[in-house]
């Protein structure tokens, strides 16, 4: 949750707009003069602070110096009573976000108060962006198979390419880890590497994040915002989900391919970007193209440098490299105190099993490992209970009717059917319970939330807690 500060010597004005914040979900605190306030941001997760200008002890453009000086991460909307032009350029001037005057408008508030927390939310983008650079982070490719050969060749054929790229495979298989060690061994390697999640934008907001806007384009635009294709000029912008952009936002993004120019929205000046783009898909392209969903000219535009990324189950012998990476990366100095260990068992059982979450579901194996195994050796019961801890699926008796039967996810064991189903159905309870369990600490007993995180109804989770003499306690 976002932590706000307020710093005003009226309570009214506190309590007024900690209210306000409070009903939008945002963790308030507040300060009666500026020597508080200070006192509050070395302790707390502070994100915004409204600071009034007249204050007892230290006034609020000398507590601005401060936070700017000490917490430059820390967003600050000034606000007055007495306000006057000099104040507020001032105000500014020393890194004020903006300047409001009372009485506050309930609508002025929420909309700075959003617009400051976005901006922050890009300033720390931009941060990570640079902390996955090859001197900062080193993006690995783990595996040892031959289908994992064939992918590092390709990898390191287009990095030396400044050629477009279109990487396809199924959710959860690395593409976006692939186009960031494309990335990283490229000449652009010492600039941006920008992602954007197609998918997860939605249409009336595409064309913002992709080439930004003017201050005044729209309501809540109070500034100029760069969008991605200028975040990413001389790197590399990864456009990821591309099949679910809309056709509209196709057409621009061939615009710009073709021109390599751009307009921000609400702008009239062109702006020249150099961009490399990879952009990655779940989907058939050429079949949705057939379909009149994307278009045929952009296909053609992004297909130069196909690159395919074979799921899981294509590539098994990777599987215990990847596991025991995920458990090291995760477990940190845990791990390397208990180290885990799998016998033969359990290394054929995940082998044989057919992975559709792929390696996202293999990471999260591992974090289940990490949480509810002790360490030493890992048997195939184990696995077997724990890879059926699925969000929806904690046993068979909670599968949707015509859903199928979790042990189709195998193939060559011949044995799972019974001496697997019936070494399942031994440890089955205890790691039920147990997962139970840690579901509830994690979402503070609230059975509603818990049910819905691991995706069963509440009814069913009391029938569950009442199986198992769980009790909750909040």
């Amino acid at each position: 949750m976002t932590s706000i500060l307020i710093i005003d010597d009226e309570p009214g004005i506190r309590s007024t707009l900690a209210s306000i914040l409070e009903d939008e979900q945002y963790r308030v605190y507040t300060a009666e003069d500026g020597i508080q306030g200070l006192e509050q941001i070395s302790r707390k997760p502070i994100a915004l602070v409204f600071l009034d200008v007249l204050l007892p002890r230290m006034g609020g453009l000398e507590v601005l110096e401060k936070i700017r000086s000490t917490w430059p991460a820390i967003e600050v909307v000034v606000i007055s009573g007495h306000a006057n032009v000099d104040m507020a350029v001032r105000a500014v001037k020393l890194g004020a976000f903006d300047f409001l005057e009372k009485p506050l408008s309930l609508d002025k508030v929420l909309t700075v108060c959003r617009n400051a927390l976005m901006v922050q939310n890009l300033r720390q983008e931009n941060q990570a962006l640079k902390k996955n650079s090859p001197h900062q982070k080193k993006n690995e490719i783990i595996g040892k198979s031959q289908e994992t050969e064939q992918l590092r060749d390709w990898i390191k054929q287009a990095a030396a390419s400044d050629a477009r790229i279109l990487i396809c495979g199924e959710n959860g298989t690395g593409k976006e880890l692939v186009a960031r060690a494309i990335h990283q061994g490229s000449s652009r390697s010492e600039k941006a590497f920008v992602a954007l999640n197609c998918a997860a934008i939605p249409d009336s907001l595409i064309e913002t994040e992709l080439f930004g806007h003017e201050k005044g384009a729209f309501t809540d635009a109070v500034s100029s915002r760069k969008g991605r294709f200028e975040l990413a000029s001389g790197g590399t912008l990864f456009l990821d989900e591309i099949g679910d952009m809309s056709l509209s936002a196709q057409a621009k993004v061939l615009r710009v391919i073709q021109e390599q120019k751009i307009e921000r929205v609400g702008g009239e000046k062109t702006l020249d970007v150099d961009v490399r783009i990879v952009a990655a898909t779940n989907k058939d392209l050429e079949q949705e193209c057939i379909a009149g969903r994307f278009r045929q000219d952009l296909f053609f535009r992004l297909n130069v440098l196909p690159i395919y990324v074979p799921p899981l189950r294509e590539r098994t012998e990777d599987i215990p490299l990847l596991l025991f990476h995920f458990l090291h990366e995760l477990g940190g100095a845990h791990y390397a105190s208990d180290p885990f260990d799998l016998d033969a068992d359990a290394l054929q059982l995940l082998q044989s099993y057919q992975w559709p979450g792929n390696i996202r579901e293999l990471q999260n194996l591992a974090e289940r490992i990490l949480v509810m195994h002790a360490g030493g050796i890992i048997g195939a019961e184990t696995i077997l209970a724990l890879l059926q801890q699925n969000p929806g699926s904690l046993g068979p008796s909670l599968r949707n009717p015509g859903e199928p039967d979790f042990f189709s996810n195998f193939s060559n064991l011949p044995d799972v059917s019974a001496i697997m189903k019936l070494k399942y159905n031994e440890a089955k309870e205890s790691f039920e319970k147990g997962y139970l369990e840690f579901q509830l600490s994690q979402y503070g007993g609230i059975i509603s939330r818990t049910a819905e995180a691991i995706g069963i109804y509440p009814s069913t989770l009391h029938a569950k807690l009442r199986k198992y003499n769980i009790r909750t306690e909040r």
